[in-house]
Protein backbone atom coordinates (compact mmCIF):
# COMPACT_ATOMS: atom_id res chain seq x y z
CA UNK A 1 0.00 0.00 0.00
CA UNK A 2 1.45 3.57 -1.14
CA UNK A 3 2.63 5.38 2.46
CA UNK A 4 1.15 8.24 2.04
CA UNK A 5 -2.54 6.87 1.78
CA UNK A 6 -1.64 5.34 5.64
CA UNK A 7 -2.61 8.11 7.64
CA UNK A 8 -4.34 6.68 10.97
CA UNK A 9 -7.24 9.19 10.33
CA UNK A 10 -7.95 8.85 6.72
CA UNK A 11 -10.53 6.75 5.94
CA UNK A 12 -9.96 3.83 3.93
CA UNK A 13 -11.43 0.24 3.85
CA UNK A 14 -8.88 -2.23 5.59
CA UNK A 15 -8.96 -5.89 4.89
CA UNK A 16 -9.10 -8.58 8.08
CA UNK A 17 -4.81 -8.95 7.67
CA UNK A 18 -4.56 -5.17 7.96
CA UNK A 19 -7.08 -5.05 10.33
CA UNK A 20 -4.99 -6.99 12.95
CA UNK A 21 -1.79 -5.58 11.93
CA UNK A 22 -3.10 -2.48 12.52
CA UNK A 23 -3.96 -3.16 15.88
CA UNK A 24 -0.69 -4.71 15.88
CA UNK A 25 0.12 -1.01 15.83
CA UNK A 26 -1.28 0.21 18.61
CA UNK A 27 -0.35 -1.98 20.98
CA UNK A 28 3.39 -1.67 19.94
CA UNK A 29 2.89 2.14 20.59
CA UNK A 30 1.08 1.07 24.31
CA UNK A 31 4.26 -0.60 25.03
CA UNK A 32 6.35 1.96 23.73
CA UNK A 33 4.30 4.70 25.99
CA UNK A 34 4.66 2.79 29.14
CA UNK A 35 8.43 2.36 28.53
CA UNK A 36 8.99 6.11 27.18
CA UNK A 37 5.82 7.93 28.73
CA UNK A 38 7.67 11.14 27.27
CA UNK A 39 7.04 9.50 23.91
CA UNK A 40 5.76 11.76 20.80
CA UNK A 41 3.32 9.76 18.52
CA UNK A 42 3.33 9.80 14.85
CA UNK A 43 1.34 7.54 12.71
CA UNK A 44 0.77 3.21 12.73
CA UNK A 45 -0.35 1.67 9.70
CA UNK A 46 -0.46 -1.94 8.71
CA UNK A 47 2.26 -2.45 5.66
CA UNK A 48 3.19 -5.70 3.52
CA UNK A 49 3.83 -8.55 6.12
CA UNK A 50 3.34 -6.50 9.62
CA UNK A 51 3.59 -2.96 10.85
CA UNK A 52 5.22 0.19 11.78
CA UNK A 53 4.51 3.24 14.47
CA UNK A 54 7.01 6.38 13.79
CA UNK A 55 8.02 7.81 17.48
CA UNK A 56 10.17 10.68 18.78
CA UNK A 57 11.57 9.78 21.59
CA UNK A 58 14.61 10.73 24.14
CA UNK A 59 16.91 8.88 22.98
CA UNK A 60 18.04 6.30 19.78
CA UNK A 61 16.16 2.55 20.80
CA UNK A 62 18.51 -0.39 20.77
CA UNK A 63 17.76 -4.34 20.55
CA UNK A 64 17.92 -4.23 23.46
CA UNK A 65 14.43 -1.65 23.73
CA UNK A 66 13.48 -3.62 21.04
CA UNK A 67 13.38 -6.60 23.66
CA UNK A 68 11.52 -4.75 26.16
CA UNK A 69 9.15 -3.61 24.21
CA UNK A 70 7.67 -6.79 22.52
CA UNK A 71 7.81 -7.81 26.38
CA UNK A 72 5.10 -5.33 26.99
CA UNK A 73 3.12 -6.18 24.18
CA UNK A 74 3.05 -10.06 25.35
CA UNK A 75 1.62 -8.82 28.22
CA UNK A 76 -1.06 -6.79 26.79
CA UNK A 77 -1.93 -9.55 24.86
CA UNK A 78 -2.29 -12.13 27.60
CA UNK A 79 -4.39 -9.28 29.40
CA UNK A 80 -6.91 -9.17 26.44
CA UNK A 81 -8.08 -5.52 26.43
CA UNK A 82 -10.65 -4.80 24.41
CA UNK A 83 -10.32 -2.51 21.28
CA UNK A 84 -13.26 0.60 21.79
CA UNK A 85 -13.76 3.17 19.91
CA UNK A 86 -15.52 6.56 20.11
CA UNK A 87 -16.01 9.76 18.53
CA UNK A 88 -14.87 13.25 19.41
CA UNK A 89 -14.85 16.69 18.44
CA UNK A 90 -12.22 18.41 17.04
CA UNK A 91 -11.90 20.03 20.39
CA UNK A 92 -11.98 16.97 22.70
CA UNK A 93 -9.18 15.19 20.55
CA UNK A 94 -7.10 18.17 21.12
CA UNK A 95 -7.39 18.17 24.94
CA UNK A 96 -6.69 14.26 24.59
CA UNK A 97 -3.69 15.02 22.45
CA UNK A 98 -2.63 18.31 23.96
CA UNK A 99 0.90 17.18 24.84
CA UNK A 100 0.92 15.31 21.04
CA UNK A 101 1.95 17.70 18.64
CA UNK A 102 1.81 15.39 15.44
CA UNK A 103 -1.54 14.08 16.71
CA UNK A 104 -2.34 18.04 16.65
CA UNK A 105 -1.34 18.59 13.47
CA UNK A 106 -3.08 16.15 11.86
CA UNK A 107 -6.21 16.83 13.85
CA UNK A 108 -6.24 20.73 12.31
CA UNK A 109 -5.89 19.06 8.86
CA UNK A 110 -8.43 16.40 9.45
CA UNK A 111 -10.67 17.90 12.24
CA UNK A 112 -13.97 17.99 10.61
CA UNK A 113 -16.62 16.40 12.68
CA UNK A 114 -15.96 12.72 11.82
CA UNK A 115 -12.81 11.94 14.49
CA UNK A 116 -12.52 9.30 16.22
CA UNK A 117 -10.48 7.42 19.08
CA UNK A 118 -9.78 3.93 19.61
CA UNK A 119 -8.71 3.01 23.27
CA UNK A 120 -7.37 -0.23 24.64
CA UNK A 121 -6.62 -0.35 28.57
CA UNK A 122 -5.38 2.56 29.14
CA UNK A 123 -3.81 3.83 25.99
CA UNK A 124 -6.00 6.06 23.74
CA UNK A 125 -5.01 6.77 19.93
CA UNK A 126 -6.82 9.30 17.27
CA UNK A 127 -7.59 6.61 14.79
CA UNK A 128 -10.87 5.84 12.29
CA UNK A 129 -9.72 1.67 12.53
CA UNK A 130 -11.09 -0.41 12.46
CA UNK A 131 -9.79 -3.03 14.27
CA UNK A 132 -9.65 -6.26 15.87
CA UNK A 133 -12.09 -6.84 18.88
CA UNK A 134 -8.99 -7.28 21.53
CA UNK A 135 -5.52 -7.37 22.22
CA UNK A 136 -5.85 -10.97 22.79
CA UNK A 137 -6.91 -11.77 19.06
CA UNK A 138 -3.37 -10.45 18.03
CA UNK A 139 -1.59 -12.91 15.98
CA UNK A 140 2.17 -14.12 16.59
CA UNK A 141 4.38 -11.30 15.78
CA UNK A 142 8.30 -10.24 15.97
CA UNK A 143 9.67 -6.57 16.42
CA UNK A 144 12.25 -6.47 13.49
CA UNK A 145 14.10 -3.02 13.31
CA UNK A 146 14.23 0.56 13.82
CA UNK A 147 15.04 3.56 11.13
CA UNK A 148 14.92 6.76 10.76
CA UNK A 149 11.65 8.47 8.61
CA UNK A 150 10.84 12.02 8.39
CA UNK A 151 7.08 12.91 9.64
CA UNK A 152 5.28 12.34 6.96
CA UNK A 153 7.76 11.78 4.58
CA UNK A 154 9.11 15.14 4.18
CA UNK A 155 12.93 16.15 4.75
CA UNK A 156 11.22 19.55 6.18
CA UNK A 157 9.98 18.02 8.97
CA UNK A 158 11.55 16.05 11.71
CA UNK A 159 13.13 12.90 11.62
CA UNK A 160 11.56 10.04 13.99
CA UNK A 161 12.17 6.76 14.68
CA UNK A 162 10.15 3.90 13.11
CA UNK A 163 9.79 0.74 14.55
CA UNK A 164 8.92 -2.30 12.35
CA UNK A 165 7.48 -5.14 13.22
CA UNK A 166 5.74 -8.50 11.54
CA UNK A 167 2.61 -10.79 12.25
CA UNK A 168 1.30 -13.28 10.58
CA UNK A 169 -1.63 -16.43 11.55
CA UNK A 170 0.54 -18.73 13.26
CA UNK A 171 4.53 -19.16 14.37
CA UNK A 172 5.00 -21.53 11.75
CA UNK A 173 4.03 -18.84 8.88
CA UNK A 174 5.77 -15.69 11.56
CA UNK A 175 8.82 -18.68 10.92
CA UNK A 176 8.83 -19.28 7.86
CA UNK A 177 8.85 -15.46 7.09
CA UNK A 178 12.15 -14.85 9.19
CA UNK A 179 13.65 -17.85 7.40
CA UNK A 180 13.01 -15.83 3.86
CA UNK A 181 14.71 -12.89 5.30
CA UNK A 182 17.49 -14.53 6.85
CA UNK A 183 17.74 -15.76 3.21
CA UNK A 184 17.30 -12.29 1.54
CA UNK A 185 20.10 -10.98 4.06
CA UNK A 186 22.39 -13.52 3.06
CA UNK A 187 21.69 -12.34 -1.10
CA UNK A 188 21.69 -8.76 -0.21
CA UNK A 189 22.89 -7.70 -3.63
CA UNK A 190 24.72 -4.67 -1.54
CA UNK A 191 26.89 -7.53 0.55
CA UNK A 192 27.22 -9.64 -2.71
CA UNK A 193 28.30 -6.84 -4.74
CA UNK A 194 31.33 -6.07 -2.30
CA UNK A 195 32.36 -10.12 -2.05
CA UNK A 196 32.25 -10.61 -5.56
CA UNK A 197 33.91 -7.46 -6.62
CA UNK A 198 31.16 -6.03 -8.57
CA UNK A 199 30.46 -2.76 -7.67
CA UNK A 200 31.12 0.00 -4.92
CA UNK A 201 30.16 3.65 -3.98
CA UNK A 202 32.88 6.75 -2.73
CA UNK A 203 31.52 9.67 -1.10
CA UNK A 204 33.57 11.01 -3.33
CA UNK A 205 31.75 10.35 -6.23
CA UNK A 206 28.14 11.03 -4.58
CA UNK A 207 25.59 8.84 -2.88
CA UNK A 208 23.35 7.00 -5.51
CA UNK A 209 26.28 7.22 -8.37
CA UNK A 210 27.37 3.17 -8.80
CA UNK A 211 30.77 2.54 -9.71
CA UNK A 212 31.46 -0.91 -11.16
CA UNK A 213 34.88 -2.80 -11.25
CA UNK A 214 35.84 -5.09 -13.64
CA UNK A 215 33.70 -8.11 -12.87
CA UNK A 216 30.56 -5.79 -12.50
CA UNK A 217 31.33 -4.06 -15.77
CA UNK A 218 31.39 -7.45 -17.72
CA UNK A 219 28.04 -8.43 -16.38
CA UNK A 220 26.44 -5.12 -16.85
CA UNK A 221 27.48 -5.67 -20.67
CA UNK A 222 26.64 -9.10 -21.36
CA UNK A 223 22.72 -8.12 -19.63
CA UNK A 224 22.81 -4.96 -22.11
CA UNK A 225 24.34 -7.48 -25.16
CA UNK A 226 21.62 -9.62 -24.33
CA UNK A 227 19.06 -7.38 -24.22
CA UNK A 228 20.17 -5.06 -27.25
CA UNK A 229 20.71 -8.30 -29.68
CA UNK A 230 17.31 -10.15 -28.27
CA UNK A 231 15.33 -6.53 -29.61
CA UNK A 232 17.10 -6.50 -32.65
CA UNK A 233 15.70 -9.19 -33.33
CA UNK A 234 12.40 -8.16 -32.66
CA UNK A 235 12.84 -5.15 -35.09
CA UNK A 236 13.92 -2.83 -32.73
CA UNK A 237 16.78 -0.11 -33.75
CA UNK A 238 19.44 1.48 -31.97
CA UNK A 239 19.63 4.90 -31.16
CA UNK A 240 21.53 7.32 -29.33
CA UNK A 241 20.58 10.84 -27.94
CA UNK A 242 23.29 11.95 -25.31
CA UNK A 243 22.87 13.12 -21.88
CA UNK A 244 22.55 16.75 -22.13
CA UNK A 245 18.72 18.28 -23.08
CA UNK A 246 18.04 21.80 -23.15
CA UNK A 247 15.02 23.13 -20.49
CA UNK A 248 12.69 24.30 -23.02
CA UNK A 249 12.05 20.69 -24.26
CA UNK A 250 10.84 19.56 -20.89
CA UNK A 251 8.52 22.30 -20.81
CA UNK A 252 6.99 21.20 -24.39
CA UNK A 253 6.56 17.49 -23.23
CA UNK A 254 5.07 18.18 -19.51
CA UNK A 255 7.84 16.82 -17.94
CA UNK A 256 8.93 20.26 -16.18
CA UNK A 257 5.45 20.05 -14.78
CA UNK A 258 4.80 17.13 -13.57
CA UNK A 259 8.43 15.48 -12.93
CA UNK A 260 10.62 18.01 -11.61
CA UNK A 261 10.62 17.00 -8.24
CA UNK A 262 13.13 14.10 -9.63
CA UNK A 263 15.21 16.40 -12.12
CA UNK A 264 18.71 17.66 -10.85
CA UNK A 265 18.94 21.78 -11.10
CA UNK A 266 19.67 23.33 -14.57
CA UNK A 267 22.98 24.56 -15.96
CA UNK A 268 23.20 27.91 -17.47
CA UNK A 269 25.15 28.15 -20.80
CA UNK A 270 26.54 30.85 -22.66
CA UNK A 271 23.52 32.68 -23.67
CA UNK A 272 20.33 33.28 -21.81
CA UNK A 273 18.61 30.54 -24.41
CA UNK A 274 21.32 27.52 -23.34
CA UNK A 275 20.31 26.37 -20.29
CA UNK A 276 20.52 22.41 -19.84
CA UNK A 277 19.05 19.52 -18.04
CA UNK A 278 20.74 15.96 -17.35
CA UNK A 279 18.20 13.90 -19.38
CA UNK A 280 15.94 12.00 -16.86
CA UNK A 281 14.19 9.93 -19.45
CA UNK A 282 14.45 9.30 -23.16
CA UNK A 283 10.67 9.81 -24.93
CA UNK A 284 11.16 13.95 -25.64
CA UNK A 285 14.72 13.29 -27.13
CA UNK A 286 13.54 10.24 -29.18
CA UNK A 287 10.17 12.37 -30.13
CA UNK A 288 12.61 15.27 -31.36
CA UNK A 289 14.94 12.69 -33.11
CA UNK A 290 11.94 11.41 -35.09
CA UNK A 291 10.73 14.81 -35.66
CA UNK A 292 14.26 15.64 -37.44
CA UNK A 293 12.98 13.12 -40.25
CA UNK A 294 9.94 13.14 -42.50
CA UNK A 295 7.97 9.80 -42.35
CA UNK A 296 4.60 9.05 -43.76
CA UNK A 297 2.02 6.05 -43.36
CA UNK A 298 4.53 3.60 -44.73
CA UNK A 299 7.50 4.04 -42.75
CA UNK A 300 5.76 3.04 -39.59
CA UNK A 301 5.66 1.48 -36.69
CA UNK A 302 9.14 2.88 -36.27
CA UNK A 303 11.10 1.23 -33.32
CA UNK A 304 13.75 3.23 -31.67
CA UNK A 305 15.84 1.62 -28.60
CA UNK A 306 18.53 3.11 -26.30
CA UNK A 307 20.85 1.84 -23.42
CA UNK A 308 21.55 5.82 -22.68
CA UNK A 309 22.62 6.68 -18.70
CA UNK A 310 19.72 8.89 -17.06
CA UNK A 311 19.76 11.04 -13.79
CA UNK A 312 17.25 11.58 -11.38
CA UNK A 313 17.02 13.21 -8.10
CA UNK A 314 16.39 10.60 -5.69
CA UNK A 315 15.84 11.65 -2.26
CA UNK A 316 18.89 10.33 0.22
CA UNK A 317 16.54 8.24 2.24
CA UNK A 318 15.62 6.38 -0.69
CA UNK A 319 18.60 5.80 -1.55
CA UNK A 320 19.10 1.81 -1.68
CA UNK A 321 22.12 -0.15 -3.42
CA UNK A 322 21.52 -0.78 -7.12
CA UNK A 323 17.61 -0.66 -6.74
CA UNK A 324 17.24 2.76 -6.30
CA UNK A 325 19.96 5.30 -8.05
CA UNK A 326 20.73 8.64 -9.31
CA UNK A 327 22.67 7.53 -12.10
CA UNK A 328 20.76 4.91 -14.13
CA UNK A 329 20.81 3.13 -17.79
CA UNK A 330 17.60 2.17 -19.17
CA UNK A 331 16.69 0.05 -22.00
CA UNK A 332 14.40 2.21 -23.40
CA UNK A 333 12.20 1.58 -26.21
CA UNK A 334 9.45 4.36 -28.08
CA UNK A 335 7.58 2.94 -30.61
CA UNK A 336 5.67 5.11 -32.94
CA UNK A 337 3.03 3.81 -34.96
CA UNK A 338 -0.37 4.18 -35.93
CA UNK A 339 -3.48 3.43 -33.78
CA UNK A 340 -4.58 0.68 -35.85
CA UNK A 341 -0.91 -1.04 -35.26
CA UNK A 342 -1.21 -0.85 -31.37
CA UNK A 343 -2.44 -4.17 -30.79
CA UNK A 344 0.28 -5.83 -33.03
CA UNK A 345 2.93 -3.19 -31.62
CA UNK A 346 1.85 -4.49 -28.42
CA UNK A 347 1.79 -7.92 -28.95
CA UNK A 348 5.25 -8.15 -30.36
CA UNK A 349 6.60 -6.21 -27.20
CA UNK A 350 5.08 -8.75 -24.90
CA UNK A 351 6.31 -11.85 -26.92
CA UNK A 352 9.73 -9.81 -25.80
CA UNK A 353 9.69 -9.34 -22.40
CA UNK A 354 7.55 -12.89 -22.12
CA UNK A 355 11.19 -14.73 -23.55
CA UNK A 356 13.88 -12.48 -21.86
CA UNK A 357 12.31 -12.92 -18.48
CA UNK A 358 11.90 -16.86 -19.00
CA UNK A 359 16.01 -16.47 -19.99
CA UNK A 360 16.83 -15.22 -16.30
CA UNK A 361 14.04 -18.14 -14.96
CA UNK A 362 11.82 -14.98 -13.90
CA UNK A 363 8.08 -16.35 -15.35
CA UNK A 364 6.23 -15.94 -12.38
CA UNK A 365 5.13 -12.79 -12.58
CA UNK A 366 1.49 -10.62 -12.92
CA UNK A 367 0.51 -7.77 -14.60
CA UNK A 368 -0.75 -4.40 -13.22
CA UNK A 369 -2.65 -2.01 -15.55
CA UNK A 370 -1.69 1.26 -13.97
CA UNK A 371 -4.49 3.94 -14.23
CA UNK A 372 -4.10 7.36 -13.85
CA UNK A 373 -6.59 8.78 -10.92
CA UNK A 374 -9.14 11.21 -12.49
CA UNK A 375 -9.24 12.96 -9.44
CA UNK A 376 -5.43 13.79 -8.71
CA UNK A 377 -5.25 16.66 -11.11
CA UNK A 378 -1.79 17.45 -10.28
CA UNK A 379 -0.02 14.42 -11.16
CA UNK A 380 -1.35 13.69 -14.82
CA UNK A 381 -1.71 15.72 -17.96
CA UNK A 382 -5.57 17.22 -18.05
CA UNK A 383 -6.80 15.55 -21.53
CA UNK A 384 -10.15 13.59 -21.16
CA UNK A 385 -10.30 12.35 -24.59
CA UNK A 386 -6.61 10.95 -25.14
CA UNK A 387 -6.54 9.23 -21.06
CA UNK A 388 -9.93 7.63 -22.33
CA UNK A 389 -8.45 6.51 -25.89
CA UNK A 390 -5.15 5.26 -24.27
CA UNK A 391 -6.98 3.54 -21.45
CA UNK A 392 -9.38 1.80 -23.73
CA UNK A 393 -6.30 0.62 -26.50
CA UNK A 394 -4.21 -0.77 -23.51
CA UNK A 395 -7.26 -2.86 -21.85
CA UNK A 396 -7.99 -3.99 -25.41
CA UNK A 397 -4.58 -5.11 -26.28
CA UNK A 398 -4.59 -6.97 -22.65
CA UNK A 399 -8.23 -9.25 -23.58
CA UNK A 400 -7.08 -9.85 -26.36
CA UNK A 401 -4.20 -11.55 -25.59
CA UNK A 402 -6.18 -13.42 -22.63
CA UNK A 403 -3.58 -11.69 -20.47
CA UNK A 404 -5.08 -10.98 -16.72
CA UNK A 405 -4.61 -7.79 -14.95
CA UNK A 406 -5.43 -5.70 -11.96
CA UNK A 407 -6.25 -2.10 -12.32
CA UNK A 408 -4.49 0.59 -9.77
CA UNK A 409 -5.67 3.82 -9.55
CA UNK A 410 -2.74 6.41 -9.36
CA UNK A 411 0.27 4.35 -10.69
CA UNK A 412 0.03 5.13 -14.49
CA UNK A 413 2.89 7.47 -15.82
CA UNK A 414 1.80 11.48 -16.31
CA UNK A 415 1.46 11.04 -20.00
CA UNK A 416 -0.48 7.68 -20.10
CA UNK A 417 -1.65 4.02 -18.53
CA UNK A 418 0.93 1.77 -18.59
CA UNK A 419 1.39 -2.69 -18.20
CA UNK A 420 3.85 -2.96 -15.59
CA UNK A 421 5.15 -6.73 -15.41
CA UNK A 422 5.49 -7.40 -11.50
CA UNK A 423 7.80 -10.62 -11.11
CA UNK A 424 8.57 -12.54 -8.25
CA UNK A 425 12.02 -13.43 -7.55
CA UNK A 426 13.63 -17.24 -5.99
CA UNK A 427 12.72 -15.66 -2.73
CA UNK A 428 8.90 -15.28 -3.63
CA UNK A 429 9.82 -10.90 -3.51
CA UNK A 430 7.73 -8.99 -6.03
CA UNK A 431 9.08 -6.30 -8.14
CA UNK A 432 8.11 -4.35 -11.22
CA UNK A 433 10.04 -5.04 -14.23
CA UNK A 434 8.86 -4.31 -17.45
CA UNK A 435 6.54 -1.46 -18.63
CA UNK A 436 4.14 -0.77 -21.68
CA UNK A 437 3.05 2.34 -21.89
CA UNK A 438 0.29 4.09 -24.47
CA UNK A 439 0.84 7.32 -24.93
CA UNK A 440 -1.38 9.85 -26.88
CA UNK A 441 -0.58 13.14 -25.61
CA UNK A 442 3.61 13.57 -25.56
CA UNK A 443 4.01 13.29 -29.27
CA UNK A 444 0.62 16.14 -29.77
CA UNK A 445 2.59 18.28 -28.01
CA UNK A 446 6.05 17.50 -29.47
CA UNK A 447 4.20 17.89 -32.55
CA UNK A 448 4.82 14.13 -33.96
CA UNK A 449 3.75 13.81 -37.21
CA UNK A 450 3.56 11.68 -40.45
CA UNK A 451 1.73 11.68 -43.33
CA UNK A 452 -1.45 8.98 -43.87
CA UNK A 453 -2.64 7.40 -46.71
CA UNK A 454 -5.03 10.77 -47.09
CA UNK A 455 -2.37 12.87 -47.65
CA UNK A 456 -2.98 14.74 -44.56
CA UNK A 457 -0.62 15.09 -41.32
CA UNK A 458 -1.74 13.03 -38.70
CA UNK A 459 -0.13 12.94 -35.02
CA UNK A 460 1.11 8.98 -34.48
CA UNK A 461 0.97 6.99 -30.79
CA UNK A 462 3.64 6.41 -28.81
CA UNK A 463 4.45 3.19 -27.19
CA UNK A 464 7.16 3.55 -24.27
CA UNK A 465 8.52 0.08 -23.65
CA UNK A 466 11.22 -1.18 -21.44
CA UNK A 467 11.64 -4.95 -20.94
CA UNK A 468 14.31 -4.82 -17.80
CA UNK A 469 13.72 -1.32 -16.80
CA UNK A 470 17.36 -0.24 -15.47
CA UNK A 471 20.35 -2.02 -15.86
CA UNK A 472 21.61 -0.88 -12.16
CA UNK A 473 18.21 -2.14 -10.81
CA UNK A 474 17.74 -5.15 -12.96
CA UNK A 475 21.14 -6.06 -12.07
CA UNK A 476 20.51 -6.04 -8.35
CA UNK A 477 17.54 -7.77 -8.52
CA UNK A 478 19.30 -10.48 -10.81
CA UNK A 479 22.06 -10.95 -7.65
CA UNK A 480 19.68 -11.43 -5.13
CA UNK A 481 17.77 -13.67 -7.51
CA UNK A 482 20.46 -16.17 -8.03
CA UNK A 483 22.08 -15.14 -4.90
CA UNK A 484 25.07 -14.35 -6.90
CA UNK A 485 25.35 -17.53 -8.56
CA UNK A 486 24.61 -16.19 -12.35
CA UNK A 487 24.16 -18.80 -14.93
CA UNK A 488 27.28 -19.60 -16.73
CA UNK A 489 26.37 -17.37 -19.70
CA UNK A 490 25.56 -14.23 -17.82
CA UNK A 491 28.95 -15.20 -14.63
CA UNK A 492 31.47 -12.32 -15.30
CA UNK A 493 33.86 -15.15 -15.00
CA UNK A 494 32.76 -18.42 -16.51
CA UNK A 495 36.14 -20.83 -15.87
CA UNK A 496 38.40 -20.66 -13.21
CA UNK A 497 41.88 -22.01 -14.16
CA UNK A 498 43.97 -23.60 -11.06
CA UNK A 499 47.10 -24.45 -11.51
CA UNK A 500 48.56 -27.38 -9.09
CA UNK A 501 52.04 -25.95 -9.47
CA UNK A 502 54.39 -23.54 -11.33
CA UNK A 503 55.75 -25.80 -13.77
CA UNK A 504 51.64 -26.09 -15.02
CA UNK A 505 51.62 -22.10 -15.66
CA UNK A 506 52.28 -22.04 -18.95
CA UNK A 507 49.85 -24.40 -19.60
CA UNK A 508 46.98 -22.89 -17.62
CA UNK A 509 47.57 -19.35 -19.53
CA UNK A 510 47.88 -21.43 -22.85
CA UNK A 511 43.80 -23.32 -21.91
CA UNK A 512 42.63 -19.63 -20.65
CA UNK A 513 43.62 -18.47 -24.26
CA UNK A 514 41.83 -21.17 -25.65
CA UNK A 515 38.96 -20.77 -23.91
CA UNK A 516 38.76 -17.27 -25.00
CA UNK A 517 39.13 -17.57 -28.68
CA UNK A 518 35.87 -19.53 -28.42
CA UNK A 519 34.48 -16.80 -26.32
CA UNK A 520 34.89 -17.95 -22.87
CA UNK A 521 35.64 -15.88 -20.15
CA UNK A 522 38.38 -17.29 -18.37
CA UNK A 523 40.76 -16.47 -15.25
CA UNK A 524 44.35 -18.24 -14.25
CA UNK A 525 44.44 -18.31 -10.34
CA UNK A 526 48.65 -18.25 -10.44
CA UNK A 527 49.07 -17.56 -6.85
CA UNK A 528 51.27 -19.59 -5.02
CA UNK A 529 48.28 -20.93 -2.71
CA UNK A 530 47.32 -24.18 -1.66
CA UNK A 531 45.02 -25.96 -4.22
CA UNK A 532 42.46 -26.66 -1.89
CA UNK A 533 42.13 -22.94 -0.81
CA UNK A 534 42.28 -21.45 -4.55
CA UNK A 535 39.22 -24.64 -4.94
CA UNK A 536 37.23 -23.27 -2.47
CA UNK A 537 37.41 -19.81 -2.80
CA UNK A 538 36.37 -19.94 -6.49
CA UNK A 539 33.64 -21.75 -4.93
CA UNK A 540 32.86 -18.47 -3.22
CA UNK A 541 33.20 -16.52 -5.48
CA UNK A 542 30.52 -18.85 -7.51
CA UNK A 543 32.62 -19.69 -10.32
CA UNK A 544 30.31 -21.67 -12.64
CA UNK A 545 33.58 -24.08 -13.64
CA UNK A 546 36.68 -24.98 -11.88
CA UNK A 547 39.61 -26.33 -13.96
CA UNK A 548 42.32 -27.72 -12.35
CA UNK A 549 45.48 -28.52 -14.16
CA UNK A 550 48.64 -30.37 -13.35
CA UNK A 551 51.51 -33.43 -14.45
CA UNK A 552 48.19 -35.43 -15.94
CA UNK A 553 46.28 -32.45 -17.77
CA UNK A 554 49.28 -31.22 -19.63
CA UNK A 555 50.29 -34.43 -20.97
CA UNK A 556 47.20 -35.09 -22.48
CA UNK A 557 46.05 -31.66 -23.52
CA UNK A 558 43.12 -32.35 -20.79
CA UNK A 559 41.76 -30.24 -17.56
CA UNK A 560 40.08 -31.21 -14.49
CA UNK A 561 36.44 -30.16 -13.92
CA UNK A 562 34.55 -29.33 -11.10
CA UNK A 563 31.12 -27.10 -11.40
CA UNK A 564 29.83 -25.00 -9.16
CA UNK A 565 28.06 -26.69 -6.36
CA UNK A 566 30.69 -29.02 -5.85
CA UNK A 567 30.19 -31.84 -8.34
CA UNK A 568 33.27 -33.34 -9.75
CA UNK A 569 33.08 -34.66 -13.70
CA UNK A 570 36.47 -35.46 -13.13
CA UNK A 571 39.05 -35.42 -16.10
CA UNK A 572 38.46 -34.39 -19.81
CA UNK A 573 39.69 -33.11 -23.00
CA UNK A 574 40.30 -29.81 -23.68
CA UNK A 575 37.91 -29.85 -26.60
CA UNK A 576 34.94 -31.69 -24.82
CA UNK A 577 35.37 -29.21 -22.03
CA UNK A 578 34.87 -26.31 -24.80
CA UNK A 579 32.05 -28.57 -26.29
CA UNK A 580 30.25 -28.71 -22.48
CA UNK A 581 30.71 -25.00 -21.64
CA UNK A 582 29.72 -23.85 -24.99
CA UNK A 583 26.73 -25.71 -25.13
CA UNK A 584 25.57 -24.09 -21.69
CA UNK A 585 26.37 -20.87 -22.84
CA UNK A 586 24.66 -20.88 -25.93
CA UNK A 587 21.51 -22.56 -24.40
CA UNK A 588 21.64 -19.78 -22.06
CA UNK A 589 21.01 -22.79 -19.17
CA UNK A 590 19.86 -21.33 -15.79
CA UNK A 591 22.46 -24.27 -14.32
CA UNK A 592 25.57 -25.77 -15.76
CA UNK A 593 24.81 -29.31 -16.97
CA UNK A 594 26.34 -32.43 -15.76
CA UNK A 595 27.20 -34.37 -18.14
CA UNK A 596 29.66 -33.44 -20.81
CA UNK A 597 28.33 -33.97 -24.36
CA UNK A 598 28.24 -37.50 -25.94
CA UNK A 599 31.50 -38.46 -28.05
Amino acid sequence: MPEDTNVDVVEKEMTPVERMRHSGAHVMAEAVTDLFPEARLGIGPPIENGFYYDFELPRPLTPDDLDAIEGRMRESIAADKRFERRPVTKEEAENLFSDQPYKLELINEFGDGSLSVYQHGDFVDLCRGPHVASTGELWPFKLMSVAGAYWRGSEKNPMLQRIYGTMFPTEEELEEHLQRLEMARERDHRKLGRELGLFTFSPDIGSGIPLFLPRGEMLRHVMESYVRDTQTRYGYQHVWTGNLVKRELYVKSGHLAHYSDVMFPVMQGEGESEVYMLKPMNCPSHMTLYNTQYHSYRDLPLRYAEFSTLYRYERSGELAGLTRVRALTQDDCHIFCTEDQIQEEFTRAIELIREVLSTYGLSDYRVQLSLRDPHDTDKFVADEEKWNRAEEALRSSLDALGIEYEPVLGEAAFYGPKADFMAKDALGREWQLSTIQIDFIQPARLNCEYIGEDGQPHTPVVIHRAVTGTTERFLGILIEHFGGAFPTWLSPVQAMILPIADRHQEYARHLAQRLADTGIRAEVDDRSERLQLKIREAQLQKIPYTLVVGNREVETDSVSVRIRGGQDLGSMPVETLTQLMRRDIDQKALTPPIEPPAA
